[in-house]
């Protein structure tokens, strides 16, 4: 018996306003992206994304979507994201565009690297915060999405520059 190989494209559809994402989905952002393909890359195109081609997660909240793709197929999707302009759904055009963020071989390593990306942006988003409300909740949620005590021993050492710093 032969096992079928799928790639996983996660990416980020990046819209210009956040509510927009709500109305998104997984039938839609399939649907946009076989006709993305087929528009590119013709009849083959459309032939080798009309097999096996789905939505595996979907997050309205955050604009991730992990998309999968037969192994030998995945170049032609890949090639087809940035002509994705808009998504219709439900009579509703919503105009964006596809980041794509990671290519992997399962869905595992595609949550191992969103689990990394995720707190990459949120110490990004830690020098921005206003206030100490907002910078323990900040440092919460980056606790929370770790896999491993690295991020712990990171932030204590950011805590410590900061206490160095206020005096």
């Amino acid at each position: 018996m032969v096992r079928v190989k799928s790639r996983y494209l996660l990416c980020e559809v990046n819209v210009s306003e956040s509510s927009e994402l709500l109305s998104l989905d997984d039938r839609a952002v399939t649907a946009a992206v076989k006709a993305a393909v087929a528009r590119l890359h013709g009849d083959y195109g459309a032939a080798l994304c009309s097999i096996r081609v789905h939505v595996k997660y979907l997050n309205a909240h955050t604009g991730i979507v992990l998309l999968r793709f037969p192994k030998r197929s995945y170049k032609l999707l890949w090639s087809a994201l940035p002509f994705i302009t808009s998504i219709e759904n439900r009579g509703k055009r919503i105009s964006c565009f596809l980041n794509c963020l990671h290519v992997g071989g399962t869905i595992r390593t595609c949550q191992k690297f969103l689990i990394r990306y995720n707190t990459q942006q949120l110490h990004r988003l830690l020098p921005k915060c206003k206030n100490e409300d907002e910078r323990q909740q900040v440092r919460s949620e980056i606790l929370k999405c770790s896999l491993s005590g690295q991020t712990k021993e990171l932030f204590e050492d950011d805590s410590d520059e900061e206490d160095d710093e206020e005096e």
